[in-house]
């Protein structure tokens, strides 16, 4: 087959980035032509608000000229409107419900502008995927029809290696934005034992709140952007990493990559979460928004190394189904009962 994804973005650490490297991967191990139009080959402007409506505008004129592929297929809603202007089936995969992430973000009125055009990107797909059973029951209750299929992830090429930097060493690997919990991470900070050493990577829109945190508190360190080989040998080399998101879409990458590294999570039940993470099992859970519960965790999970060991051992067993060669028979099956219809 010959297959073309659209994406807001296909490099870095996020996790539509790390789905799309992950299924591009599968997909050409198997045979079929995979291309990809993302933020990083067609114009985008790089400024808050300005950029996925600027990828959305390059895209489509992109896609005019891409011909001949029997599936196109599009994740999320911004990617949508190039998967309209392109010949072959069309898939349309939902990694959150986009108008909430968006009013989140944004605002009400950027929430319902984005609401509208949610509506329009669902009607051009052929198929949608959802990525949480939670998900799954929203746009079904809106009378979609949906399927779902979990994140998936590339378990034996996961990079190995670990960078420890400090004897107790805890690590947030996400975007710097507000639904994935860094304000509370932030605040939290304030009241971290000094012994223990917080490790913020990524970049996102609260950049300057997370500057202005490591000028005053000795043990926060913000180590920017990192490629994946970096984070994760960061992550092997932290003893927690915290994520404790407001809203997720399925479950995130970062968290499930953390349990394959053997590093325990504290993370908060929203998205694909509820359906997976089980609390003193194989995470630590804690109400979003809650940041004496986050203390409280990190503290449990240095002085209870009982605990500690039953996570790593929980965590790492739990997460080994979400592996490609197990998720991703379930996009080729898709792919083929379209090309069939």
């Amino acid at each position: 087959m010959k297959i073309l994804i659209g994406s807001p973005t296909s490099t870095g650490i996020g996790g539509i980035a790390r789905h799309v490297q992950g299924l591009t991967s599968f997909l050409k191990l198997q045979g079929h032509k995979v291309e990809i139009i993302s933020s990083e080959n067609t114009f985008t402007i790089p400024i808050r608000k300005l950029k996925n409506p600027s990828f959305m505008l390059s895209a489509f004129i992109k896609s005019a000229f891409k011909k001949n592929f029997d599936i196109v297929h599009a994740q999320g809603p911004p990617a949508a409107f190039a998967m309209k202007n392109v010949s072959g089936k069309k898939i349309l995969s939902l990694h959150g419900i986009h108008h909430k992430q968006v009013k989140l973000l944004h605002g009400n009125t950027a929430g319902a502008l984005a609401e509208k055009y949610e509506k329009f990107a669902l009607e051009w797909a052929d198929v949608i995927t959802v990525s949480s059973k939670e998900m799954l029951d929203y746009y079904k209750e809106k009378e979609y029809d949906v399927e779902f299929i979990p994140n998936a992830l590339d378990i034996e090429g996961l990079p190995t290696g670990e960078d420890r930097r400090f004897e107790k060493q805890i690590i947030y690997a996400a975007r710097l934005s507000k639904e994935k919990g860094i304000i509370d991470i932030l605040e939290m900070s304030k009241n971290l034992p000094k012994d223990i050493h917080l490790i913020i990577l990524g970049d996102g829109p609260e950049i300057t709140k997370v500057k202005k945190i490591e000028s005053t508190i000795s043990n926060v360190h913000y180590f920017g952007p990192k490629s994946k080989e970096e984070t994760i040998r960061l992550v092997r080399g932290s003893d927690i990493l915290i994520q404790p998101s407001l809203m997720e879409g399925g479950i995130s990458y970062t968290l499930l990559e953390s349990l394959i590294c053997k590093t325990p999570v504290i993370c908060t039940p929203v998205g694909g979460g509820k359906e997976f993470f089980n609390h003193m099992e194989n995470c630590f859970l804690v109400k979003p928004g809650n940041v004496n519960d986050i203390l409280a965790g990190i503290i449990q999970l240095f002085d209870d190394s009982k605990f500690y060991e039953k996570l790593c051992k929980f965590g790492y067993d739990s997460v080994q189904k979400f592996s490609w060669s197990q998720i991703g028979p379930e996009y080729i099956k898709i792919y083929e009962e379209l090309l069939l219809k």
